[in-house]
């Protein structure tokens, strides 16, 4: 029997389905998190870090988000070997802000927590299909 990770590894389009999908539920997920990110706002405002925990997320979605627009609409993604180094080294949980954040809210804001995973899913999703694409399309590796 074959399970979907088997399935995805032999088919950048079916990662690629993958991430659009994921992409237009996360876009939900994330008004779902307005009161949340609401309360975070408040009780974290006084971080002494140099971005606030809603900042890094911010910034983070931006950037993984941004390449999953890009596949949606071109199917491809500019430098993707910049863009793999980027994401390789863009984990969401080793921001210390966002694993501290993770790990001592205990079970209050679940719908964000659930956000960022899904977030880091996505970003594991477009280095596979980054991937799947240099080894189907070398060409591709220059654009």
């Amino acid at each position: 029997m074959m399970t979907n990770t088997t399935l995805t590894n032999q088919n950048p389009e079916l990662t690629q389905n993958y991430i659009i999908q994921l992409l237009d539920q996360l876009t939900i997920d994330y008004q779902n998190t307005k009161s949340e990110r609401k309360a975070i706002a408040a009780e974290f405002s006084t971080s002494e870090e140099e971005f606030t925990i809603l900042e890094e997320i911010e910034l983070l979605t931006t950037d993984i988000r941004g390449y999953a627009n890009q596949i949606k609409i071109r199917f491809y993604i500019e430098n993707p070997q910049q863009a793999i180094e980027k994401l390789h080294r863009t984990r969401l949980f080793d921001v210390p802000s966002i694993a501290q954040f993770y790990l001592n809210t205990s079970d209050q804001y679940e719908n964000l927590k659930s956000y960022l995973r899904m977030l880091d899913y996505l970003r594991l999703l477009i280095l596979e299909y980054l991937n799947l694409s240099q080894i189907n399309h070398p060409t591709l590796q220059n654009l």
